[in-house]
């Protein structure tokens, strides 16, 4: 086992690539405030019951991906694959339903899942979503597509395509998996392993197989959107109503369905092409029956969530989005000696006025910290020799405009802070 590389499925974040995810927090960030969400911040793990119970004993995160083990006191505990589950425990836990509704939260942090890494995929992934509860306004279901969408365009992205079904609901949807199911039965041999145990327990789930032999035989398989009880149909045309009302661009997929049990009615899935097969970067949907599942009493909701390393990846793709490098205001040159002792005093007094300001700490000649302070693009080079130091002044150098001046070491921070602004 090799202890000097991080574990399969696992990345460490930094450079120019952190500076990158920080841009798209504050992106996040600054949308969702103007959407009305409050962050919400939950564990890492959970009760393996709540995922059991919330996303579904038949779905492929419960039976193989799930990172699950014991602790000291014998309890299940799961590290968390998803992250709407636990905004459902929480709501329930806090009673935020007693106050305002419908309540309106967004979270941003690492999700586990053993699955085969590839590219934008991994064992620790980030997951930005947001969740509705306390509403069955289809207004609200189209609000969780509009605000990534605005996401993806304030980030630069383009050629993304919304893809948007509904699944109905627990009275609609029954007669309909029994047709899919006797359509399926006959050619059920022809399909992989994976489908025919998914068959009887969740045939819907056979419909977002992406082996083509499977896809041949689901081509012309009976559409969910035949079978929608009046009340689901409803629902539908006001979402596709309101999309087009804002001008939001979607593709209708009668077969689009999600990987968890807890969805109902509306769902949809952001797809960008230039990521090749794996090729969503957001999906989401309406979950009218979890918070009653995981134990409160029936409370509609609708949520979305994208993976940011799939985001990211995207966005690189298409050059759209590269964050600026961090750049010091200022770096001091000394001397050694006093000038070292006078250049820290220095460095820490600008830094206290909020400045980002760095100096030598490898003891190297004036001319290698000229080169380190290019090598970092400081604005500004602080050049604090004897003759300075007994004048009580710096050389302050532009390294933009390449013009340098003296300027008395008391009057530096107001003239760094001038320019800066």
């Amino acid at each position: 086992m090799a202890i000097t590389t991080s574990p399969r499925g696992t990345a460490d974040v930094f450079g120019e690539n952190l500076q990158n995810w920080l841009k798209l927090e504050r992106q996040i960030r600054a949308i969702c405030r103007t959407y009305g969400y409050q962050e919400l911040r939950t564990p890492m793990f959970e009760h393996t019951e709540l995922f059991q119970r919330g996303i579904g004993e038949t779905t492929d995160i419960v039976e193989k991906e799930m990172y699950t083990f014991t602790d000291r006191g014998g309890r299940s505990i799961t590290l968390r694959p998803e992250g709407t589950a636990p905004v459902v425990r929480a709501y329930l836990e806090h009673k935020m339903g007693q106050g305002p509704l419908p309540v309106k939260l967004f979270y941003l942090g690492p999700m586990f899942r053993y699955e085969r890494p590839q590219a934008g995929r991994y064992r620790q992934f980030h997951q930005f979503g947001l969740e509705v509860l306390g509403s069955a306004d289809p207004l609200l279901d189209v609000e969780t597509i509009l605000l990534p969408v605005e996401l993806y365009k304030a980030c630069g992205l383009k050629g993304f395509v919304v893809e948007l079904n509904s699944i109905g609901c627990s009275v609609c949807r029954p007669r309909y998996r029994e047709e899919l199911k006797e359509y399926i039965r006959p050619h059920l041999n022809e399909m992989c392993r994976s489908c025919q145990g998914r068959f009887e327990r969740n045939p819907l789930r056979l419909l977002d197989c992406k082996i083509e032999s499977c896809r041949a035989v689901l081509a012309d398989a009976p559409l969910i959107t035949d079978y929608l009880c009046p009340e689901c149909s409803q629902h539908f045309a006001q979402v596709r109503s309101y999309l087009d009302l804002l001008q939001v661009e979607y593709k209708l997929n009668p077969k689009l369905v999600r990987g968890f049990d807890y969805y109902t009615r509306t769902v949809f899935e952001v797809t960008f092409a230039g990521l090749g097969a794996q090729n969503a970067i957001g999906a989401g949907g309406r979950y009218d029956g979890l918070v009653e599942e995981v134990g409160g009493s029936p409370t509609p909701a609708v949520g979305f969530a994208v993976g940011v390393e799939r985001l990211l990846l995207a966005l690189e793709s298409e050059g759209s989005f590269a964050a600026e490098p961090p750049r010091p205001a200022g770096f001091i040159v000394q001397f050694g000696g006093e000038t070292k002792v006078r250049a820290a005093q220095l460095m820490y007094e600008l830094r206290r006025a909020g400045l980002h300001v760095e100096m030598d700490h490898l003891d190297r000649s004036v001319r290698a910290q000229m080169k380190a302070a290019n090598r970092m693009n400081a604005r500004w080079v602080l050049i604090l020799g004897e003759e300075e130091l007994a004048a009580q002044q710096v050389k302050l150098k532009n390294m933009d405009l390449g013009t340098e001046e003296l300027v008395d070491l008391d009057a530096v921070i107001q003239c760094m802070q001038v320019e800066e602004e």
